[in-house]
């Protein structure tokens, strides 16, 4: 199985019913799931400790039926809460129901006080509606109680596509999940509310999960690490690509300068420093190993760009909104090169969505990286983005728009390209949360494609770096800090 792939709410019931049709019953699929919640929750449990499990009226009861029984015959002490009347219990989960011979009682009357676990087994990531009344008080009187729980799927009250909380949600120590990761366990807040999240193999054929689209993943070395620039013995620097950066003006070189120094640490050959005329002195002051070259205009810039190894542009950080950002990313993407477009690049186009991705198109590729405010502005005539039920489906309309690789920066950043595949960061931290930081992310992704990554996997691979230099460095990083502490991250790979 590939452990990074990621399957939203209907594709993984498709999953269900393409695996049951193939001759695998539906029971078999439940037994184990259930044994690995069992498994899990053994783990977690003292010798004949006290487990409360709460059990939904559908199949995430099923499982939690089926890992009560196992637990009470391996001789741990099960107690066993139901929403809903046993006898209306049908299909698998009845059949599960009906095999567990221990006593079952209201929801209403458990009382978790005392107990070494709680088993979640109320919702899976089915939940259609917000959670009230008898169940909500549930969950909160599990949430005070302080006991350990271990979510079946996901915890009860997040929504598995969006990981939205669908009135109140249940956290989780841990969450035991089947076949794939759901997108709610990646997004905000979901990520934050389960745990360590253990996948189960419960014999869905990795043939039918490679079959869906869109083909959702989450951003894991395991996904791109193939494609990483690899250096051969007789490697020069004009073998590793050329990057060139466009400054903005004297008042605003810096960023230019942390997205080139990004893409100088990631590995490009040599890096060019575009600046305008009035702003060399300055970037001049700054600059060693990064070259420096004056560009005043979309005409001079395409005189630069008539030097064929020049492989990847980045631009946008510090050159200011309007006609004249506009005017540079059209000569740009007219050269046929790799293209990395952010910030002013993208707010110079607000609206126009359309129209940058008709621009977009004369690139060899091209990423774009708007955080949620730049995605309000870019996006706001496109239909189905800022619209979409969640944000990974979003930025999948936002890549179709745009005709480019979108990364969607945040808490939860996720990169989506044109053709349908979508990647979820699974980990990061909120200290990257500071001045700079998305310019060095800019230069890391532009360092990348002018080595010949694909775009997509040079946007994943350029996302987890920095999420993994933020954690690396910690409390107090600021921007400069992140390309000085990227080799020790590369050396990991």
């Amino acid at each position: 199985m590939m452990s990074y792939r990621l399957l939203d709410v209907a594709q993984m019931r498709e999953a269900d019913r393409l695996t049951i049709s193939a001759g695998t019953p539906g029971f078999t699929l439940m037994e184990r799931a259930g044994t690995g919640v069992a498994e899990i929750a053994q783990a977690m449990l003292p010798e004949r400790g006290r487990v409360v499990i709460l059990c939904g009226p559908g199949n995430n009861g099923g499982d939690g039926f089926v890992a009560g029984r196992l637990l009470a015959e391996a001789g741990y002490r099960v107690e066993l809460g139901l929403l809903g009347p046993r006898d209306e219990f049908a299909g698998d989960a009845g059949a599960a129901a009906a095999r567990y011979h221990g006593s079952v009682a209201a929801l209403e009357s458990v009382d978790p006080a005392g107990a070494d676990l709680v088993v979640d087994a109320l919702f899976g990531t089915g939940l259609t509606r917000d959670l009230e009344g008898a169940v909500a008080a549930c969950v909160e009187r599990v949430a005070r109680s302080g006991v350990p729980v271990l979510a079946v799927d996901i915890p009860s009250g997040l929504d598995g596509d969006s990981g939205a909380i669908r009135g109140v949600a249940l956290p989780a120590t841990r969450t035991v999940t089947f076949a794939a990761r759901k997108p709610g366990h990646l997004l905000l807040p979901g990520r934050d509310l389960c745990g360590p999240v253990t996948v189960v193999d419960i014999g869905i054929p990795e043939s039918t999960l490679a079959g869906f689209t869109p083909a959702l993943f989450a951003n894991e070395p395991a996904l791109w690490r193939d494609s990483m620039p690899r250096l051969e013995a007789n490697t020069h620097k004009y073998k590793r690509g050329h990057a060139l950066v466009l400054s903005g003006e004297m008042h605003r070189t810096g960023a230019a300068r942390l997205a080139a120094r990004g893409a100088l640490r990631v590995g490009a050959g040599l890096v060019t420093l575009a600046s305008p005329r009035a702003a060399l002195a300055v970037n001049a002051a700054q600059l060693t190993a990064i070259m420096l070259t004056p560009c005043d205009s979309p005409e001079e810039l395409g005189t630069l760009l008539e030097d064929r190894r020049i492989s990847c542009i980045a631009l946008g950080p510090g050159c200011g909104v309007g006609d004249a950002t506009r005017a540079m990313v059209k000569a740009a993407a007219r050269a046929g090169r790799g293209l990395v477009l952010d910030a002013d690049a993208l707010t110079s186009f607000a609206g126009e969505a359309y129209t940058l991705g008709m621009i977009a198109t004369a690139a060899r590729e091209c990423v774009i990286t708007p955080h949620e405010g730049e995605m309000r502005k870019l996006f706001e005539s496109a239909e189905g983005v800022l619209d979409a039920p969640n944000r990974w489906q979003a930025a999948l309309r936002a890549a179709e728009v745009a005709r480019a690789v979108v990364i969607c920066k945040g808490g939860d950043t996720i990169i989506a390209a044109p053709d349908g595949r979508a990647a979820l960061l699974a980990e990061t931290t909120p200290d990257l949360a500071t001045a700079g930081s998305g310019d060095v992310l800019t230069g890391l992704v532009a360092g990348l494609i002018a080595q010949n990554m694909p775009a997509f996997e040079a946007a994943c691979a350029a996302v987890w770096l920095h999420a993994q230099v933020g954690i690396a460095c910690g409390p107090g990083l600021i921007a400069e800090d992140l390309s000085e502490a990227l080799p020790g991250v590369l050396r990991g790979l």
